[in-house]
């Protein structure tokens, strides 16, 4: 049961990461330098496939980390869980109003306040990269250390 959960655990929070990690060294570039309007067409699509990966990327790592922690006893699971775990409420808090506006069907996509909320979104989506970058590090870590 524990090398079950470790390794889904360490899957989950590593893809998670991955993919956060595309986003904002590859995807969000690319994505603005090909205009504001299609740009913001190509954000909303990547936004709503990209929801449906990562919500449950971030929730099965937490959970696996916590049950990781819970049979090893070990800090760093706990410690790789809580990291994660605050990529969902600072996406909530920091991320999502600017997720609306941009999602809002009456929005002019080629309108310079739509380029600013785009350049606004790549900011606060880095702080999800760095915290799943510390999270799936702590992890290996944990794992490292363990066994």
């Amino acid at each position: 049961m524990l090398e079950i959960t470790e390794f889904v655990a360490i899957l989950s929070v590593t893809l998670f990461t991955g993919a956060a990690i595309y986003v904002n060294l590859a995807e969000h570039p690319a994505r603005m330098a090909c205009g504001t309007e299609l740009a913001a067409t190509e954000w909303v699509q990547s936004y709503k496939r990209a929801t449906r990966m990562q919500v449950p990327l971030a929730v099965i790592s937490t959970l696996t980390a916590l049950v990781s922690w819970r049979l090893t006893e070990h800090i760093l699971w706990f410690v790789g869980a809580c990291l994660i775990f605050a990529v969902i409420p600072f996406t909530l808090v920091a991320i999502r109003p600017t997720n609306e506006l941009l999602l809002h069907t009456k929005r002019d996509r080629a309108s310079t306040e739509t380029r600013a909320l785009l350049d606004r979104w790549g900011k606060p989506h880095a702080v999800r990269s760095i915290l799943s970058l510390l999270a799936s590090s702590v992890l290996l870590i944990a794992i490292l250390r363990i066994n």
